[in-house]
C-alpha cells in the first residue's frame, strides 16, 4: 500500500511539473513566469522525494520476502540435511564389517531398499530448494536494483534542491535590478516632464519678447482703479470673459501638487473620449504637433503677452500661424481609457488662474 501510494505521488508530481513548465515556457510576464518555474522546480523535488519513499518501500517488502524464503529454505533443508548425514555416516563403514556383524549386511539391504524409495522424494525436496535459492537470488537482484533506484532519487532530490537555490537566486537578483531600472526611468520621466515645462516657456517666451516690447511703448497713462475681476477682464486675451476648451470634470486645479511632486500650472479636466476641444479665446497657432508625453500640444498666442497652452489632444485641425476665433474647434480629445485635456494660460510666460476670467 505504502508502495503503490509513493508510485501514485511521485507520478502525479511528475506531472504537475510538466505542466508547470510548459506554462513558464509560454508566459510572457516575466514575474508569473519566475513563479511558475519555482513551482516547477517544486514539484520536481516532490516527485524525487516521493521516488526516495517508493524506494524505502520495495527495499523493506524485498527484506520482508528474503527473510520468509530464508525461513522456508531452513525448514525445506532440515530433514535432507539429516538424511545426507546418515548416508555419509554408512558410506564411512567398511564392508567387512558385513561378513563380522550378520545383520549389518541386512541393515544394508533394508537401507538400500529405503532410499530407493526415498530418493524421488529427496530429488523433488532438492529441486523445490534449488528453486527457493533461484528466487532467493532474483530477490537479492531485486534489492540491489531497488537500493540503486534510491540513490539515483536521493542524487536527483539534492540536485533539484540546488536548482531551486540558483533559481530562487538568480529571480532576486533579477527582481532587485529591475526595481532599480524602473526608479531610475521615473526619475527620469520627472526630469523630462520638467524638461517639457521649461522648453514651452521658453518657446512662449522667446514668441512674444517683440511684441512685448511694443506692447509697453504704447502704454497709455494710468487709469481710475475699478474692481480687480474687471481689471483682469480688461486686461485679458481680448478683454472678453475665457473659455474652457472642453466640459468635463475637474482633475487637477491650478497650484495643486501632482503625484510626482510637481505644481499644476493650468486646469485639467477629465471629459469623454473625442469630445471636440475649441479655443478658448481668440490667438494666432502658434505651435501644433505632438509632444512626447504630452498628446497632442497646441500653443496660441492671444497677443499682449497673452499665450494658452492645450495638451492632451487626440487629433489637431489647425496649423501654425492659422488665426482662430474664440470658441472655434481647434481639435478632440484623445481617445485612451481616461481622456484629459490640460489648459494653462500665461501673461508673459508666469502662469495665471484662469478660474477668475471664466464667464
Amino acid at each position: 500500500m505504502r508502495l503503490k501510494s509513493a508510485a501514485a505521488e511521485a507520478s502525479a508530481a511528475r506531472e504537475r511539473a510538466r505542466t508547470l513548465e510548459r506554462a513558464a515556457a509560454a508566459e510572457r510576464d516575466r514575474a508569473a513566469q519566475a513563479k511558475a518555474e519555482e513551482a516547477a522546480a517544486n514539484e520536481r523535488i516532490r516527485a524525487a522525494e516521493a521516488d526516495i519513499a517508493a524506494a524505502d518501500a520495495r527495499i523493506a517488502i524485498v527484506d520482508r520476502l528474503l527473510a520468509a524464503q530464508r525461513a522456508g529454505l531452513s525448514a525445506q533443508q532440515s530433514p535432507i540435511l539429516k538424511l545426507l548425514a546418515a548416508l555419509q555416516s554408512m558410506a564411512r563403514r567398511p564392508p567387512i564389517l558385513g561378513l563380522i556383524q550378520p545383520g549389518s549386511t541386512a541393515d544394508m539391504v533394508h537401507v538400500r531398499a529405503a532410499l530407493g524409495a526415498a530418493l524421488p522424494l529427496v530429488e523433488a525436496r532438492t529441486a523445490a530448494v534449488r528453486a527457493e535459492l533461484q528466487r532467493v537470488g532474483q530477490l537479492r537482484a531485486t534489492a540491489g536494483t531497488a537500493v540503486a533506484r534510491l540513490q539515483q532519487s536521493r542524487a536527483r532530490l539534492e540536485d533539484e534542491r540546488l536548482a531551486l537555490v540558483q533559481l530562487e537566486a538568480e529571480h532576486r537578483l533579477r527582481s532587485e535590478a529591475l526595481g532599480r531600472t524602473a526608479l531610475v526611468e521615473s526619475d527620469r520621466a520627472i526630469a523630462m516632464g520638467e524638461r517639457a515645462r521649461e522648453i514651452a516657456d521658453q518657446m512662449e517666451v522667446a514668441g512674444s519678447v517683440a511684441e512685448i516690447r511694443a506692447s509697453l511703448a504704447g502704454l497709455e497713462g494710468p487709469l481710475p482703479r475699478p474692481n480687480e475681476r474687471d481689471t483682469l477682464l480688461a486686461r485679458s486675451p481680448g478683454g472678453r470673459p475665457y473659455l474652457l476648451p472642453v466640459w468635463g470634470r475637474l482633475a487637477t486645479g491650478f497650484g495643486e501638487m501632482s503625484a510626482t511632486g510637481v505644481r499644476a500650472r493650468g486646469l485639467t479636466l477629465a471629459c469623454a473620449a473625442g469630445v471636440p476641444v475649441r479655443a478658448p479665446a481668440a490667438g494666432r497657432v502658434a505651435y501644433a504637433g505632438p509632444f512626447r508625453g504630452y498628446g497632442g500640444v497646441i500653443i496660441l498666442d492671444h497677443g499682449n503677452g497673452w499665450t494658452s497652452l492645450l495638451a492632451g489632444l487626440g487629433g489637431m485641425r489647425v496649423r501654425v500661424g492659422q488665426h482662430v476665433a474664440q470658441g472655434a474647434p481647434i481639435g478632440r480629445a484623445g481617445s485612451g481609457d481616461s481622456p484629459h485635456v490640460t489648459v494653462e494660460l500665461r501673461r508673459r510666460g508666469t502662469p495665471v488662474d484662469l478660474v477668475q476670467l471664466l464667464d
